[in-house]
């Protein structure tokens, strides 16, 4: 099989999927003609789905693709076919589902670091009273009013394009356009329409805040999500024929990498000080905001990230009741219980019921593989690669792996 009909059947696979379960094809972008063919075929039983996945992954080694192009499919290929498992019926344990999506292994986090951080959070808080209490009234004064939301977000966005087109360069026609939504089960949500368009919508339902703004907006559009998009499919599709890119999969390892760099992009684009950065945006609106206080808040939270994650273990690998799991989130997000019950629907989506992992693992690796970049490579580099080369998350960690290694070599032999 040449390495053409190789990645058309990847395609195939994938938007024969999409069929069987609504919203697994995230975009499709790629021939017209191809959609409309797989869309006029009888629907396929996902054993036979199954089957397609793992012919055309034992015809990976042998292609001619470069070794990232079969690092890619073969890691995609793998996803796929634990989908169409799952979908005939076969019984696999979560933990399992989750390595054969993302490439990574789970377990539960540290309940003494999230005790940990709610002393920190306790410290930057400051006052008198339980921690939850002081905790929801700062959030309390940093709700965007709902009818503020749209142009909150729209100011964001064009103060972050600004700084993202002067980092990486962006197509010229690229846009983004905004809508408020209702009755989701996520906070936000990028629609990538090809073009170099993004629909992006945001779920009014949750009471945004000022400090979580920026954070969302970098994440869905500048430098995140959309960005992405357009860089690859001006770069991998566009000039390198890299046809699989034209398609984005729901519970791929390509997720586990897009969420965690999109949850980074705020670092990435403005970095320390992006909560001044941030007050002075959204004070040209009339919004007052304590930027110091906010971003305080957020370092102080982010020893938490493990928490939703922990939530789906208990859910679906330990088989705990809903409203434990709703409690186990109050009491250590220290959110409401409607806040924690929307958190549990997002997680016991059948199509999303993994998909947590996605921003924890993937802020953790690709954090750390931000953090160890080797002397005089800038972050705004380092980054640029997220965006235009096809990454997965097992050839990350290696080369996490291995720079550690030459950081700890390196370092022992100069103390030596």
């Amino acid at each position: 099989m040449d390495a053409d009909e190789l990645v058309r059947g990847y395609l195939v696979l994938g938007l024969r999927l999409g069929r069987l379960v609504p919203g697994f094809v995230d975009s499709f972008t790629g021939d017209p003609a191809l959609r409309r063919a797989v869309g006029n075929e009888p629907r396929l039983h996902p054993g036979a789905l199954g089957g397609h996945a793992r012919s055309l992954r034992a015809e990976v080694p042998g292609s001619d693709l470069t070794d990232q192009r079969k690092q890619f499919l073969d890691a995609h290929l793998r996803a796929l076919e634990c989908t169409a498992r799952k979908l005939a019926g076969e019984r696999i344990a979560f933990v399992d589902e989750v390595q054969r999506y993302f490439q990574v292994r789970i377990r539960p986090g540290d309940e003494d670091a999230y005790a940990q951080a709610h002393r920190d959070l306790g410290v930057v808080l400051g006052g008198q009273g339980p921690l939850r209490d002081r905790l929801h009234a700062f959030r309390t004064t940093d709700e965007v009013p709902a009818r503020r939301l749209q142009g909150a977000v729209q100011a964001l966005s064009s103060a972050l394009r600004d700084r993202v087109r002067q980092k990486y360069a962006l197509p010229e026609q690229e846009i983004v356009e905004y809508q408020v939504v209702t009755n989701k089960p996520w906070s936000g949500f990028n629609y990538y329409l090809g073009g170099y368009r993004s629909r992006v919508a945001i779920n009014a339902d949750l009471g945004h805040r000022m400090s979580n703004l920026p954070h969302l907006v970098a994440h869905e559009s500048y430098p995140g999500h959309h960005t992405e998009h357009c860089r690859k499919d001006a770069g991998l599709v566009a000039k390198r024929g890299h046809a699989e890119q034209s398609i984005f999969l729901i519970n791929t390892p390509q997720c586990l990498m897009a969420e965690g760099m999109a949850e980074l992009g705020l670092h990435a684009a403005v970095g320390p000080g992006w909560g001044v950065w941030a007050e002075r945006v959204l004070g040209d609106l009339g919004l007052r905001m304590d930027g110091d206080l906010s971003e305080k808040v957020e370092t102080a939270a982010s020893g938490l990230l493990t928490v939703r994650q922990d939530a789906a273990l208990l859910l679906h690998d330990r088989g705990a009741d809903q409203d434990d799991v709703v409690a186990y989130l109050c009491r250590w997000l220290l959110v409401p219980e409607p806040r924690a019950r929307q958190m549990v629907r997002f997680l016991a989506d059948p199509l999303w019921r993994a998909y947590t992992t996605t921003y924890v693992e993937g802020v953790r690796l690709v954090r750390t593989w931000l953090d160890i970049r080797t002397p005089g490579e800038s972050l705004d580099s380092r980054y640029l690669r997220l965006l235009d080369e096809p990454l997965v998350p097992e050839s990350v960690e290696n080369q996490v792996r291995d720079e550690l290694s030459w950081l700890a070599r390196d370092t022992h032999e100069n103390s030596t």
